[in-house]
């Protein structure tokens, strides 16, 4: 790996402590100890993309999956045994050729048809979408050996393992909120609101049903959710629990993203969807019998996927629509063009605010 600091191309015996040989200097990551495989300048340049050069701020979670996403794409189960049984058989074999020991022989078959079967749980999807370190455990395995080196997380990476920094509590924005942000995930929303995206708006956030029932305003609820079956039944169940008021789902459909090449979905195992859920899922029409399968699998695409500036840009432009249609003046400017220009050509500037 190349040292952080004098950029010397160190052999593993030249970093003993995950400290260089030739500078003396610590560094936080060593990929072959570390189970993503990562080493600091690559977080450094993946933190430097996401935040689109440091000018938007990130949670720890989107720096997950973007660290993850290699890995999630391919299985890496039985990686190990698989080469060590085919290895060893092929070395049982030549002994058994020399020594003409039958015995041998069965042992090198057993274990070649251990490496077929591992093999073939490969190609059936083993393993598959499941990252190396948990979200949960990324600030323990990741972001804490970073801190204790650099005193901080990378450039960018806000620091929510800090009590005063935590994700904030339901009904933020609440005062004078024009709408209602429902967003489960407490690492998005710690996001938008560290970037102003509720106050610019007059967007009173919260995070569950029961919360936007209880949050003090009547206007449109919009509604940013992961891409998993408990996404998939909140819109429903809040048109449910709150009715004649207008529900947004902000985000895309299923079908849609799942063609998309370059969306990564990830499973969880120990977050599996009830069957009862996905019984009204398929009640509720518009899933293929192959999408309820997927779903019922735990696989999800997060909301902590999507490029952090991309989505500051969709929920912006969707409350800036919601604004306008629930502020007299605001409906007014947007008639008159105020709102819509000058404006540069091209897609909007990444996070550019």
């Amino acid at each position: 790996m190349i040292c952080p600091h004098c950029e010397r191309n160190l052999l593993r015996k030249e970093r003993p402590g995950n400290r260089c040989g030739h500078c003396g200097r610590a560094y936080a990551l060593d990929p072959k100890t570390n189970p993503l495989r990562l080493n600091d300048l690559r977080v450094r340049r993946v933190a430097g993309t996401l935040t689109d050069g440091g000018r938007i701020g990130i949670v720890p979670d989107q720096l997950w999956y973007a660290l993850s996403r290699k890995h999630l794409r391919g299985s890496e189960y039985g990686e190990g045994c698989m080469g060590t049984a085919f290895l060893v058989a092929g070395l049982v074999t030549v002994i058994a050729f020399f020594t003409e020991e039958p015995f041998l022989l069965i042992g090198s078959a057993a274990l070649v048809l251990v490496g077929l079967a591992l093999a073939g749980a490969r190609a059936l999807g083993a393993g598959r979408g499941l990252p190396p370190v948990a979200r949960e455990s990324f600030q323990a395995q990741v972001l804490s050996p970073w801190r204790s080196v650099y005193g901080a997380p990378p450039p960018g990476v806000l620091d929510t393992a800090r009590p005063t920094a935590g994700p904030p509590s339901a009904g933020v924005g609440a005062a004078g909120a024009t709408a209602v942000l429902v967003c489960p995930d407490p690492a998005v929303v710690a996001f938008l609101v560290a970037d102003g995206l509720p106050a610019r708006h007059g967007l009173a956030v919260v995070r569950s049903v029961a919360e936007a029932v209880a949050a003090p305003s009547n206007g449109p609820v919009l509604v940013l959710h992961d891409i998993d079956a408990d996404g998939e039944l909140l819109v429903p169940r809040l048109r449910e629990a709150l009715p004649g008021r207008a529900v947004l789902d902000a985000g895309p459909p299923l079908r849609t993203v799942r063609a998309l090449p370059q969306a990564v979905p990830y499973r969880d195992l120990r977050h599996k969807p009830r069957s009862a859920d996905l019984r009204l899922l398929a009640e509720q029409g518009g899933y293929s019998p192959e999408e309820l399968k997927w779903l019922g699998q735990g696989w999800r695409f997060p909301l902590v996927g999507l490029p952090p500036a991309r989505l500051l840009a969709v929920v912006d432009r969707v409350a800036e629509r919601v604004g306008r249609g629930t502020d007299p003046d605001r409906r007014r400017a947007a008639e008159l063009g105020f709102l819509t220009w000058p404006e540069a050509p091209g897609p909007d500037p990444v996070g550019g605010r």
